[in-house]
């Protein structure tokens, strides 16, 4: 379990202790509690990603994820990271590593003891053309409210930082597999000299984690009243 759960356990004695007296209403001061999201920072350990020098996409995934967990668990989730080092889920008997990394993945965020709410797979795109630059999500139609998540993901993504990409399917083994509600979210390109730059900075980091969060936070209240209706 994260370690922000504790931080969130605080939190709740705290507005117990207060007795909300600054009136603000717990779900508007904690608009997650109770949601579990995994947070699925791509590849890690023999598999680096995306290369550009000496930057491996793997270890700009995880520096996204670790600000994502925290600003996630601020907001009341209860936050799982499937890895928090250099490291993969492969087993030495994997004859296909990759393979066997992407399955053990699907079973963390399956984990019925997780109850999992929700996932988030944070990747960084690269393309030939080192002009492509932007933030863009893709889903799989296997659960309906991957679009959902996805749609809401990209408006704030064009708004917040002026993206011109679009809402993509994917077919990836992962993202075919995995019931639980989530998308692919592809941070930008590391091929692009400028998202390149930007995509090291914790400021960055954090303004994406926050785009990210609140998309989250809309995403469930989206389906809450569609469920409602």
């Amino acid at each position: 379990m994260s370690r922000y759960v504790l931080i969130i356990i605080l939190i709740i004695i705290s507005f117990t202790i207060l007795g909300f007296s600054n009136k603000q209403p717990f779900s508007d001061s904690l608009p997650l509690f109770g949601k579990v999201i995994v947070v699925d920072p791509g590849h890690g350990g023999r598999d680096p990603g995306t290369i550009y020098g000496s930057l491996y996409e793997k270890d700009i995934n995880l520096a996204i994820s670790k600000t994502l967990e925290k600003v996630l668990a601020s907001k009341g989730a209860i936050v799982y990271m499937i890895r928090e080092d250099d490291s993969d889920l492969s087993s030495i008997y994997d004859k296909q590593k990759k393979r066997g990394d992407l399955y053990r993945r699907i079973l963390f965020i399956e984990d019925k003891k997780k109850h999992t709410d929700l996932y988030l797979s944070i990747h960084i795109n690269w393309y030939k053309n080192t002009a492509w630059s932007g933030a863009e999500v893709l889903y799989h139609a296997i659960n309906p409210n991957n679009k959902i998540l996805g749609e809401i993901l990209m408006k704030n993504f064009k708004n917040d930082f002026k993206t011109k990409r679009n809402l993509k399917k994917t077919d990836l083994y992962l993202y075919r597999n995995t019931t639980v509600p989530g998308v692919l979210i592809e941070c930008g390109f590391l091929s692009n000299p400028n998202e390149r730059y930007l995509l090291q900075q914790e400021s960055y980091q954090e303004k994406l984690s926050n785009t990210i969060t609140n998309s989250v936070i809309q995403y469930f209240q989206t389906i809450s009243i569609e469920e409602d209706g």
